[in-house]
């Protein structure tokens, strides 16, 4: 297991800055995830941990030894791609210990290797196989299986399962997560997926436009995101997002809301009369006793056999909202709905989308 930190870490292409002061440190054996959308500079970060993009400026190390220009088969690092990238013509067997073999590393070496591997991912019997005759999923396994025979000290996944059907990631997700914890290597995966996120990750990197937004456990970020951006793109469905406009009466804040029917919500923040904020309301934190109240009217109900979305507005008007209910059997579209909620759980945001605490 290794160490790995970035200093100001910085990449440019000419005039254009895509990575903008990056600090980071990722402890051994921690399983971090970047994620954040398309172009936000999570892959381009990974390829510059790797070696294959040029750090710009700020430094690199690996257990406090500075890697900038360092080659990538020294770094002592194992990439998995998007792409499974196998030779057609070879074996699971030759694929995995093809590398080893370029390497000169003696064939008993690599047999072995290639066994302990194959018994880790269970493909054992696959081994004699050609990728043509594999799932996507056992492909998958390979790839990852071609990485874990260098013995490196830190794993970088770039986006593994994006070419997998919707039940293929959830059971490779499983499959990462057992790798982790039977390995115990550190990990830097790449995800556009917060879902992916948040179900394999030790510590998040949320990123946008090149810079960290927030680093924390899963639950952290979903419990206490640092901004607007970071509770929008953490959880799913996503947080609610309405307008509304302070107002104090009688040294009690409140929040109201012009597009829900001037509803007031009660905060515990210091802010001035007539402060721009942005209110967020989780659709779980929905609650049938909650002392706060909006009144829509539903657009739309997801049925998901335990559990009912509705999305609803207020009086046909204005940004849906998510609500999550638990009567949802007895709902249909166009039913008024008095959706109530706690206002201990809503979060407050200025305009500029910094959160706001008391």
């Amino acid at each position: 297991m290794s160490e790995l930190q970035l200093s100001d870490v910085r990449k440019s292409y000419g005039g254009l800055e895509v990575i903008k002061g990056v600090d980071l440190d990722i402890k051994s054996g921690e399983f971090v995830v970047f994620v954040g959308p398309s172009g936000c500079g999570k892959s381009t970060l990974l390829r510059m941990i790797a070696g294959l993009e040029e750090i710009s400026s700020g430094d690199l190390t690996i257990d406090d030894v500075r890697m900038n220009d360092v080659d990538p088969s020294k770094r002592g690092i194992a990439m998995v791609f998007q792409s499974y990238a196998l030779y057609p013509h070879m074996t699971v067997r030759e694929n995995m210990g093809f590398a080893l073999r370029f390497a000169g590393v003696p064939r008993a070496e690599i047999e072995k290797r290639v066994n302990e591997a194959a018994h880790i991912l269970e493909l054992g019997a696959l081994l004699d196989r050609k990728p043509k005759q594999l799932s996507g999923g056992q492909r998958q396994r390979v790839a990852i299986g071609r990485a874990i025979v260098r013995h490196p000290k830190i794993f970088l996944f770039d986006e593994p399962l994006s070419n997998l059907d919707a039940e293929l990631r959830v059971h490779m997700r499983i499959e990462i997560a057992r790798l982790h914890k039977q390995l115990a290597t550190t990990i830097v995966y790449v995800t556009h997926d917060q879902v992916e996120a948040m179900t394999l990750a030790d510590k998040i990197v949320v990123m946008r436009a090149g810079v960290v937004e927030q680093v924390g456990s899963p639950l952290d970020l979903y419990d206490d995101p640092a901004n607007l951006f970071v509770a929008g793109f953490i959880g799913s469905p996503k947080m609610n997002f309405l307008k509304g406009v302070i107002e104090i009466d009688e040294d009690q804040a409140y929040a109201r809301l012009p597009d829900y029917g001037d509803a007031k919500i009660p905060v515990t923040l210091q802010a001035a009369a007539g402060t721009a904020v942005t209110i967020g309301i989780r659709p779980e934190h929905f609650d049938e006793a909650g002392p706060a109240a909006l009144d829509l009217a539903i657009d739309m109900l997801e049925h998901l056999g335990g559990e009912t979305f509705a999305y609803a507005r207020h009086h046909g008007n204005g940004e849906l909202i998510v609500v999550e209910t638990k009567n949802g059997r007895g709902l249909k579209t166009g039913d008024r709905l008095t959706a109530r909620f706690d206002p201990v759980s809503v979060l407050v945001f200025d305009g500029e989308g910094k959160r706001l605490r008391s």
